[in-house]
């Protein structure tokens, strides 16, 4: 998101767990985009508040799984933010070799790249 619009809207990337540390194979993938994400932790919706992220500040929630999509939904339920659910390719697992497991990762990566575009817009320069 950051990499198409900049720094237009507050963007904050979370899961329903954290404690799963990014996939290599993501972090590539991202790499080939100019998205640097070796140093990037995945964060559960409630580190997020715990943090002090107020979860009211935010207009708009993008589930990327059914199980993000149903703990958005619920943490949201009395508050005014939407919650669209993108579904996207799971490619974990899928692939046998290093290239076609890359291959597959692109797949989800372009996936996102066109729910990006579809909803916001061709990517803008800040």
């Amino acid at each position: 998101m950051k990499k198409f619009y900049g720094q237009r809207a507050y963007v904050q990337s979370a899961g329903v767990r954290n404690d799963r540390e990014i996939d290599g194979f993501s972090i590539a993938v991202s790499a080939e985009e100019g998205v640097v994400l070796d140093q990037h932790r995945a964060r559960s919706f409630e580190e997020m508040i715990d943090w002090g992220d107020d979860l009211a500040g935010f207009d708009l929630i993008v589930a990327l799984s059914p199980a993000s999509q149903r703990q958005a939904l619920e943490l949201t339920r009395f508050a005014h933010i939407d919650v669209e659910y993108w579904p996207i390719m799971d490619p974990s697992g899928l692939g046998e070799t290093r290239d076609a497991k890359l291959d597959a990762y692109r797949q989800t990566r372009e996936q996102i790249k066109a729910h990006l575009t579809e909803r916001f817009g061709p990517p803008t320069k800040d």
